[in-house]
């Protein structure tokens, strides 16, 4: 047991029942069997931690009208996205764990989202640079700079490799991209040239936006990447500086 994943590697450590634990841990078990990402595995599996608290653990034989209650009252404290991926989670555990054909009547026909439209919240050609003008720590800067000039999600962008960067055919390798797919973006001169004096401030063997938290001097042997909300601070901090409302080059 000892070398498997941490969310594995628990035995019912919530305190269920014992049916429900075993079917819990079967659950993990199947996402992880699946290659679900992290993210995922988490929001499944705190799905089913609540609908087996709403059902006192009992799991087995859900009616259409008990998972017509139990998202009617999950909707009036969580968000549209909060309910589906309930839904979703549920929809997992009853193909893998009780091995049920999914039927779609069984679905409350509540759950669809209102369609809403919104402008695309577009950082101008600009505004970016005012961005990056006043973002004052070299990684961030580079790191902003980076995000815009190719489209990325900060995700994408902390993920990135110094072998994802492809200076010969002049394109990027962003992977486990959006879908758990990888795509291929363009990449612009500017931002090669960009990437490569940062680099060598750095000069990471393999992280392209190492952790500051060593100094420039520990960047080199850092084992992890820049802060997710240390990041994202500092560019609430540099928009509202700069009077923006716009938040991010691209932060989704």
């Amino acid at each position: 047991m000892a070398n498997l994943p941490e969310h594995l590697n628990v035995t019912n450590h919530y305190g269920f029942p014992e049916h429900f634990d075993r079917q819990y841990q079967s659950h993990l078990k199947h996402l992880t069997l699946k290659g679900m990402q992290p993210k995922t595995i988490e929001a499944y599996s705190r799905a089913m931690r609540r609908i087996g608290a709403y059902f006192s653990h009992q799991v087995d034989a859900l009616s259409a009208e008990q998972l017509t209650d139990y998202f009617t009252d999950l909707l009036a404290s969580h968000s549209w996205s909060g309910v589906k991926l309930d839904l979703y989670g549920w929809k997992f555990f009853n193909a893998h764990v009780l091995r049920k054909p999914w039927v779609p009547c069984m679905v409350p026909n509540f759950i669809r989202p209102p369609k809403v439209s919104r402008l695309p919240d577009i950082v101008s050609v600009a505004q970016a640079q005012a961005i990056f003008g006043a973002t004052r720590v070299l990684s961030y800067r580079v790191f902003f700079f980076t995000l815009y000039s190719l489209g990325l999600r900060l995700g994408e962008g902390l993920a990135l490799t110094v072998g994802d960067i492809d200076a010969e055919r002049m394109r990027v390798h962003v992977r486990d991209a959006k879908g758990n797919r990888d795509r291929l973006v363009p990449l612009p001169q500017q931002t090669l040239r960009v990437l490569r004096e940062y680099w060598r401030v750095h000069q990471h063997p393999q992280l392209l936006f190492p952790s500051r938290v060593g100094g420039v001097r520990g960047a080199k042997a850092a084992t992890s990447t820049l802060d997710r909300g240390s990041l994202q601070r500092a560019l609430h901090q540099v928009t509202a500086g700069c009077g923006l409302k716009k938040t991010s080059p691209r932060t989704a």
